[in-house]
C-alpha cells in the first residue's frame, strides 16, 4: 500500500491549504462535494466500484485496485464495505497529518482558554 499512499498523501496534503483558505465550513463543503463525486448514485455511499470509476476526478487515477480497496478498508468504520459521508470526511482528515496536528493544537488552545489547562 506504500505506493498507493503517495497518491493519497498528494490529495490529503491539499486539506490544510483548503482549510486555511475556505475556513472550517468551506472545507466541509468541499469534502461533501468530493464525496458526491465519488459516491454510487443509487446507493448513496462510496463503493469500491464507484471509487474505481470516479477516482480520476480527484486525481487518484494512478491508484490500483489494492490501494483503492485499502482506502475503503481504512475509512470503513462500520465495516459495511462502503464509505458514507461521515466516514469519508473522517478518512480525509486522518490522511492529512498536518491538518490533524492543527486540529489538535486548536483543541488544546480551546481547552486552555476554557478551563485553564496547560
Amino acid at each position: 500500500m506504500a505506493g498507493g499512499r503517495k497518491g493519497n498523501d498528494q490529495f490529503a496534503d491539499m486539506l490544510p491549504l483548503m482549510a486555511e483558505r475556505l475556513g472550517g465550513e468551506g472545507l466541509i463543503g468541499e469534502l461533501c462535494k468530493g464525496f458526491g463525486l465519488l459516491m454510487d448514485r443509487e446507493k448513496g455511499v462510496i463503493t469500491f466500484e464507484s471509487l474505481k470509476k470516479n477516482s480520476a476526478l480527484l486525481g487518484l487515477q494512478d491508484l490500483g485496485d489494492e490501494e483503492l480497496e485499502g482506502m475503503l478498508r481504512e475509512g470503513d468504520l462500520d465495516r459495511d464495505g462502503a464509505l458514507d459521508q461521515m466516514e469519508f470526511c473522517v478518512l480525509m482528515f486522518r490522511l492529512s497529518p498536518q491538518l490533524m496536528d492543527q486540529s489538535e493544537a486548536l483543541l488544546e488552545y480551546a481547552l486552555q482558554q476554557e478551563f485553564g489547562w496547560k
